[in-house]
């Protein structure tokens, strides 16, 4: 009888020792003469248990983490070990969530194609394709999906305006140049289930008339690039992309791009200049791409995790779908647990839990065990969250009334012995050196915030350079082009309101 081991190929774990282990479970088989098939599957998301291995048994599937090479030996058959952490669907981790786009992540080969049939896929597309394109918009539009790239626009609106705008040819463009700290749930679903995004984006196609598509993927990610770009050759393989989409006439071609590591690239409009081959500045809109994007014609742009969601929400209707999640935040979302936390990792579940049951509850608080004293959600431009305020709700609009967003879903968790002012510097200084440069506000602001900044905490004329500075904020978001300059405010203005000794314990400590 085989017994079937999987063995994670996602980078996170790759990059603490997961292909040693790979090789020490396949050469123990040789030398033991076991009939032992190991399965390279993507990440679970429990980081702090990497390498984790899952040896399958009658009972399911049986979890050990973090194992070493030395370890295999007594772990091949699924027994007991100090690292056996037991049924993998019985963790509380894993019990508590609600995995729509992370479904198949950790659970299938990502590049068996037989192994996505089997867990469901395809059938999404296979709905689609039975549709009007206009039914498929109206599904994605009634199930509430909006963008998870970070503004929160429905998705159903964006693919109906480029449905109905008259071209000779239209495109797709996923963006999947995930630049956000704390943010690397794009390269765990690329890495882990890339059938999902290539069905997404073909359900996508269909919908918008579209013909060809694009997927921007970040230089950093090497391993996503080959994974999707392998993924790909077998979808063509298999009539999934092509001539001929599953005999249906559709026809829809796919194609990796790979960026430069600029983070503005990550702006949709920026995202296009770099497709067409130029330097990735923003575009001043109107025209919205959905009109005039990539090369002048319509375009969807949407992130990786809006794209990997239109599967789920073709397959079993959009009212399935909605009944995730509260007012108008459906569905799930992949949040990202990082920073100084004790369990960090990915954690798909519907809107609605609480920021401190997140981070707390599952994330273990933090890592270094001392009180937590921060958060910040929504990457480097979002706002700083005090732990008095950590009841929070993850919806769209609780986060936005809070002065806060909730972005890509990443939360990097601060202890007490953060120095907040320095935060705030840090904000206006990344600002100043990934701004495209295009418009003055961002440009110049960014640079103007990291001088002003630092003169208060140097205690230089307090109370005029505090003024400076919330005027200054109040021009980048007014004045600026795109939300890079635009938001940048956030954290620096959410560390004044909630940490203003930090600006001003240093002079004390001068005088």
């Amino acid at each position: 009888m085989t017994t079937t081991i999987y063995v994670p190929r996602d980078s996170a774990a790759r990059s603490v020792g997961a292909d040693a282990v790979a090789e020490a479970i396949a050469r123990h088989a040789a030398e033991a003469g076991l009939d032992i098939r190991v399965v390279r599957n993507g990440s679970r998301g429990m980081l702090w248990l990497e390498p984790f291995v899952e040896v399958a048994t009658p009972q399911g599937r049986v979890g050990y983490g973090p194992v070493t090479p030395a370890m295999v030996p007594a772990i091949v058959g699924g027994g007991e070990h100090h690292s056996r952490v037991g049924l993998v669907d019985e963790l509380p981790w894993m019990r508590a969530q609600q995995r729509l786009c992370f479904a198949r992540v950790g659970v299938t080969d990502p590049i068996s194609a037989d192994d996505y049939l089997a867990h469901g896929g395809l059938a999404g597309l296979r709905r689609a394709l039975e549709l009007e394109p206009a039914a498929v918009v109206a599904e994605v539009t009634e199930s509430g999906l909006r963008g998870r790239g970070g503004a929160g626009f429905p998705a159903g609106i964006k693919w109906k305006t480029v449905s109905e705008a008259p071209a000779d040819q239209k495109f797709v463009c996923c963006n999947a140049d995930e630049g956000d700290s704390g943010t690397f749930a794009d390269r765990m679903l690329i890495e882990g289930d890339p059938f999902c995004l290539i069905e997404g984006m073909t359900i996508a196609a269909r919908a918008a008339g579209a013909t060809e598509g694009y997927v921007y993927l970040r230089s950093e990610y090497p391993d996503a690039v080959a994974t999707l770009r392998q993924a790909i050759e077998i979808a063509y393989a298999h009539g999934w992309l092509g001539e001929d989409i599953l005999g249906s006439g559709l026809r829809f071609d796919l194609f990796v791009r790979v960026g430069a590591g600029a983070y503005i690239c990550g702006e949709e409009t920026s995202m296009l200049e770099s497709l067409e081959g130029k330097r990735g500045m923003v575009r001043a809109k109107p025209p919205i791409p959905a009109i005039t994007g990539l090369f002048g014609k319509p375009t969807v742009v949407n992130n990786v995790l809006t794209l990997a969601s239109v599967p789920a929400v073709l397959a079993d209707g959009a009212g399935a779908y909605a009944a995730f999640g509260m007012g108008r935040s459906r569905g799930t979302q992949v949040f990202q647990l990082a920073g100084n936390v004790a369990r960090g990792g990915v954690f798909e579940t519907a809107f609605g839990m609480s920021l401190a049951t997140l981070v707390n509850d599952f994330g273990g608080g933090t890592g270094s065990g001392r009180p937590l004293r921060a958060v910040q959600v929504g990457g480097p431009l979002g706002a700083y969250i005090p732990a008095s305020g950590m009841d929070l709700p993850l919806d769209y609009e609780a986060f936005a009334e809070a002065k806060a967003m909730l972005g890509h879903g990443g939360i990097v968790v601060f202890d007490d012995t953060v120095d907040m002012a320095g935060m705030a510097r840090f904000a206006m200084e990344f600002c100043a050196e990934e701004s495209c440069g295009k418009c003055t506000p961002c440009r110049v602001g960014s640079v103007r915030g990291v001088e002003t900044i630092d003169k208060i905490v140097a205690g230089q004329d307090t109370d005029e350079n505090l003024a400076l500075l919330s005027d200054l904020c109040e021009l980048m978001t007014d004045g600026s082009l795109c939300a890079m300059g635009g938001l940048t405010p956030n954290p620096v203005l959410s560390a004044l309101r909630h940490f203003p000794d930090d600006f001003t314990a240093r002079q004390e400590t001068t005088r």
